[in-house]
């Protein structure tokens, strides 16, 4: 069995930037060490990727905050938590979940499979209730079977609130919280 950890959108912008909490600083050490318990070569990031004109495109229009423009320093991954695994790859996603990384995932497990094994992910990451469920959602969407789980401790939503609702609603499409 081998065991996946997908590391969402832990930038900048989403840390201490323009869209920054303090919940989500308040998780960066956890994240760290959730990495560091990984083999480099399982350990997988996705980057929200916006072009300069964010404002003009439809999620710019609900959230008119400019934020992780593709080059900028919000739209990098936190270094300190990028260092974690500087090898590791990183799908960039121009919307909430990426369709490449569930691509992607469906590929390893397939081939997992087929040495006889399976494959697990885990989720951490910011934020719970926009991307870490939007990632979660899809995985579960391709690959129904699989064990996908998700670290609490290691993600923060938009609120407190909105972050424990997306716990539950993960949770009752079968992806459990460890």
């Amino acid at each position: 069995m081998r065991k996946i950890l997908i590391v969402v959108d832990m930038q900048n912008d989403f840390i201490d930037g323009a869209l920054g909490t303090p919940e989500a600083v308040g998780i960066v050490e956890n994240v760290k060490a959730k990495i560091a318990s990984y083999p480099e070569e399982d350990v997988f990031f996705t980057r929200d990727t916006h072009p300069a004109d964010y404002l003009e495109s439809q999620e710019g229009r609900y959230l008119p905050v400019e934020h992780c423009i593709e080059g900028s320093d919000g739209w990098q991954i936190r270094p300190d938590v990028m260092a974690q695994a500087p090898g590791a790859k990183i799908f960039d996603k121009p919307t909430f979940g990426s369709t490449a990384l569930a691509e992607a995932v469906k590929d390893m497990a397939q081939a997992e499979e087929a040495a006889g094994g399976a494959l697990e992910a885990e989720l951490i990451g910011l934020c719970t209730d926009i991307c870490v469920v939007s990632n979660a959602l899809l995985l579960k969407a391709v690959l129904p079977e699989m064990k996908i789980s998700v670290d609490p401790a290691c993600c923060a939503g938009v609120t407190p609130e909105k972050h424990a609702a997306a716990l539950e609603t993960m949770r009752s499409c079968q992806i459990q919280m460890l």
